[in-house]
C-alpha cells in the first residue's frame, strides 16, 4: 500500500488530481484509514493511474475518462483512441493550415515595404 504522497510521486499524478479523481469516482484509493483518514493506493491502482494519466496527456476527458473506466473489458478503449487519434490529425492539419496562413500574411508585409 501506497501513501498518497508516494503514490503520487509514482505515477506523476499530482494529489490533487488524484483526490479530484476519488471525488468524481475514477480511482478511489484502496483504503482510507478510519482514524486519520489518509489514503492508500494499491498495485491495481496503480496501472489504472498510469493508464487515466496517458489517455489525459492523449486529450481525453474526464467523461471521456468515465467511459473507459466503466467499461471493464476496456473493448471501447480502442475505439475511442482511434476517434481521439482522428480528431488530433484534423486539430493538427488545422493547426498547420493557420500556420502556413499566418507565414503568408507576414511575408505579404514585407512585400509591401
Amino acid at each position: 500500500m501506497y501513501k498518497t504522497s508516494e503514490f503520487s510521486s509514482m505515477t506523476g499524478l499530482s494529489k490533487d488530481t488524484l483526490r479530484y479523481y476519488a471525488e468524481v469516482g475514477l480511482l478511489e484509493p484502496a483504503f482510507i484509514h478510519p482514524d486519520n483518514k489518509y489514503r492508500y493506493y494499491d498495485d491495481g491502482s496503480y496501472f489504472l493511474a498510469l493508464l487515466l494519466g496517458k489517455l489525459r496527456r492523449f486529450g481525453f476527458s474526464i467523461k471521456e475518462l468515465k467511459t473507459v473506466m466503466n467499461d471493464e473489458s476496456f473493448a471501447n478503449l480502442e475505439k475511442l483512441l482511434r476517434e481521439k487519434k482522428s480528431s488530433m490529425e484534423k486539430e493538427a492539419e488545422d493547426i498547420e493550415a493557420r500556420i502556413q496562413e499566418l507565414d503568408e500574411f507576414i511575408q505579404s508585409g514585407k512585400e509591401e515595404k
